[in-house]
């Protein structure tokens, strides 16, 4: 086995950018703060009065669509399956499940969040994540995603071997 470099446990805007496909204005993950590889990930998001969904969600009193919520936390889930398996894997969100939004997210929030793998088998991954804002729960919910390599075969995460 050779031995492979181990991963920083944050990433910056530059490396979500070469790791995820997304761009403005669905790019919806700023910083990763926390990263294990194939395990847990956590990020945020500054949400800005500026963002292109509120002067129609909802004009006079804008909150971030709950749909683009499960969207961060899908993102933040995706690197878990994409950072570290190799350049080519692509992610595809099949299904959400138990899914809550408890609080509105409004201009001037950090949304924080966090997704953990559950499960991998073959192709399907499943994650749960939470998303916060001021350490309260805003939204929580499970993904269940297809992770594949250029081929089309099962991605899988390197083992990183210990040093």
């Amino acid at each position: 086995m050779t031995e492979t470099k181990a991963l920083p446990p944050q990433m910056d805007i530059q490396e979500l950018l070469e790791t995820l496909p997304h761009r403005f204005p669905f790019l919806m993950v700023d910083r990763i703060t926390a990263w294990e590889a194939g395990k847990r990930a956590v990020g945020y998001k500054n949400v800005s009065v500026n963002e292109p969904f509120f002067p129609g969600h909802f004009p006079g009193r804008p909150i971030m669509p709950g749909v683009l919520i499960i969207e961060a936390m899908a993102q933040v889930a995706a690197t878990l399956a994409v950072r570290g398996a190799g350049k080519g894997n692509q992610v595809y969100l099949l299904g959400v499940d138990d899914y809550r939004v408890r609080k509105p997210v409004v201009p001037g929030d950090r949304l924080d969040l966090e997704a953990e793998v559950i499960k991998v088998k073959g192709v399907f991954w499943r994650f749960k994540a939470t998303a916060k804002v001021d350490g309260q729960v805003v939204a929580s919910g499970e993904f269940l995603a297809s992770v594949t390599n250029a081929a089309g075969e099962p991605a899988t995460i390197e083992k990183k071997d210990k040093e």
